[in-house]
């Protein structure tokens, strides 16, 4: 099997490892660099913010993903010879919150969970080092024999009726057995009139990062949608926002200011921190946040795997699986029609 890959983040990484492995040629093509979107900007927390507050076909994907994270970044980090720092941290909930629902769920769904006097304790989140977790990916995907061609961006699909002929890009003409696109917050744009059922968008992220003395915050803080995310080096990331501005990335003072206000009043200590860095991304947004992974409608040799939203990093390992179970028609690991193409 012949695949080509378009777009190099961790969903379109993490698809070719997954490819790759069961035998199949892969070709990753990225417009710029291999993650240096979203995959790059986001915190690598491994978990819905608040689980509960998504519906099943979100919590299925991401506790999948979940399961599979131990065995996927050892495998990775023993090609590549890179650790993702892959962690498990624990999360600690500061209020407002339904403990009720954040009960019955994690008990319904065999999560841990404590309650710490008006806080609540999920001993078992855990984190990924993402700009580490690409780099590493990337290269274990080279030593795998996989080609990557960046600096190519699609001008356009061409197509029959019922197959992609070939894709034109900047940087030529390529041709595969099979085409995916990972293409994130572009997948949409990139796909033109074979995605018009799609509904994929940007929404900007912007995110703070400090240094800090290791040990400073040991464990993933997180209140009202924002999150302190600590490294083993001491470096602690403040995240994020949700913004609907089409393509644009540019960071504005007024959303690192209430970044800032935000996060040292869930952890005063961090005024004693140094200010690094102030960055923003752009998720690829889904309703729901259920992301499409699935065949095109009418294209048999064309596949998407994107619209995940907030959560590519955490649903990676589970997505990458899903594909490869579709092209090579085994059997799935759960329900999949969650993820079909809409439309």
């Amino acid at each position: 099997m012949d695949v080509l890959i378009v777009g190099g983040g961790v969903i379109g990484l993490g698809s070719a490892l997954e490819l790759a492995r069961g035998g199949a040629t892969v070709t990753v093509m990225d417009r710029r660099e291999c993650g240096g979107e979203s995959s790059w900007a986001g915190g690598g927390i491994l978990s819905p913010l608040l689980p509960w507050d998504y519906l099943p076909a979100v919590t299925n994907l991401t506790q999948l993903s979940g399961r599979l994270f131990p065995e996927w970044v050892e495998r990775i980090a023993d090609l590549s010879g890179i650790d993702p720092e892959y962690r498990v941290s624990g999360m600690r909930v500061l209020p407002p919150f339904d403990a009720e629902r954040a009960v019955q769920w994690c008990a319904g769904h065999n999560v841990r969970l404590e309650k710490d006097g008006d806080v609540l304790w999920l001993p078992d989140v855990a984190q990924v080092r993402n700009p580490r977790l690409i780099k590493a990916l990337r290269l274990a995907l080279e030593r795998m024999g996989v080609r990557i061609v960046e600096q190519a961006e699609v001008t356009g699909i061409v197509s029959t009726d019922d197959r992609v002929e070939r894709l034109d890009t900047t940087a030529g003409s390529f041709t595969a057995e099979h085409y995916v696109v990972a293409a994130g917050a572009w997948s949409k744009k990139l796909l033109g009139k074979q995605g018009v059922q799609l509904d994929i968008k940007p929404v900007r992220g912007q995110m703070l990062l400090y240094r800090a003395k290791p040990g400073m915050l040991q464990h993933i803080l997180l209140q009202n949608g924002t999150y302190l995310i600590p490294r083993d080096d001491g470096h602690i990331l403040v995240g994020s926002t949700l913004e609907d501005v089409g393509f644009d990335k540019a960071t504005t003072e007024e959303a690192g200011a209430a970044l800032h206000a935000r996060a040292l009043g869930m952890l005063p200590q961090l005024a004693q921190a140094e200010f690094i860095k102030h960055w923003a991304g752009l998720r690829p947004a889904a309703p729901d946040n259920v992301p499409t992974i699935a065949r095109h409608p009418q294209l048999e040799n064309l596949y998407l795997n994107s619209g995940h939203f907030r959560y590519g990093v955490t649903m990676a390992p589970a997505s990458a699986q899903i594909l490869t179970n579709q092209l090579f028609n085994r059997e799935q690991p759960l329900d999949v029609s969650n993820y079909k193409w809409p439309g």
